[in-house]
């Protein structure tokens, strides 16, 4: 697994990680199948085929390659006041500037030990991620956080989330059982803590810190975008 360096402001490094060209995606970005042995036994050997943490990281970026201001979020699928932003902000967010690919967004794992669940929702949203599914696994765990953030053992109702995303669930098991997008998100967490996230929820627009779930990032992202260069055509 890479690791990232941090830039004194910003994640430069997560960003720089995440940025790739349309070309290298399409070499990389092969559809995860399943194969299965004769002792029916999951073969894995389609997801290594390019590393674990690679196609989780890619999964979890939106809006256009060609987009020049990052926006980067530090969240923790537990934490009541991530789902408040979400629930009030999220939506125009990705509405009016990353699905009119005028900046590209990316998710930050931030899970924060006082939150039971918060690790084992990181992980099934990162092992959805690894498919090119985190976005709906993202919506879901949201919408549903109240049904499993007091439960003993939520991967049942994990399970059915990453099913009715579309994943491939023989795969999504496998990476999930063996922890494998764990060193992904601790290394996320791990990169949040030096660039000062000390809560949740936490955002990086260019080189602007927010923290908080009362802030409206409409505002910083429009005062950004005036200061950045034209997308390339």
């Amino acid at each position: 697994m890479r690791l990232f360096t941090l830039h004194p402001i910003l994640l430069l490094g997560f960003i720089a990680a995440c940025a790739r060209t349309d070309a290298a995606r399409a070499a990389n970005d092969k559809p995860a199948e399943s194969t299965a042995s004769a002792a029916g036994a999951v073969d894995v050997r389609p997801l290594l085929a390019d590393s674990i943490s690679e196609r989780a990281d890619r999964g979890r970026v939106t809006g256009d390659a060609s987009a020049t201001l990052w926006v980067v979020m530090a969240s923790d699928f537990q934490c009541p006041y991530c789902k408040q932003w979400h629930d009030q902000f999220f939506a125009p967010v990705m509405q009016e500037y990353a699905a009119k690919n005028r900046i590209r967004l990316a998710f930050l794992n931030f899970p924060l030990s006082m939150h039971q669940n918060a690790m084992p929702a990181s992980e099934a949203a990162m092992c959805a991620s690894v498919q090119r599914k985190f976005w709906p696994m993202h919506e879901s765990l949201f919408a549903t956080q109240k049904k499993w953030e007091g439960m003993a053992n939520p991967t049942p109702l994990f399970d059915s989330l990453a099913m009715a995303a579309g994943v491939n669930m023989a795969l999504y098991r496998t990476c999930t059982t063996k922890h494998l997008t764990v060193p992904l998100i601790e290394a996320d967490r791990d990169r949040g803590r030096t660039a000062g996230v000390a809560s949740t929820p936490t955002f990086f627009v260019g080189s602007q810190t927010i923290v908080g779930a009362e802030h409206d990032l409409r505002a910083a992202i429009d005062a950004a975008l005036k200061g950045q260069p034209a997308k390339k055509p």
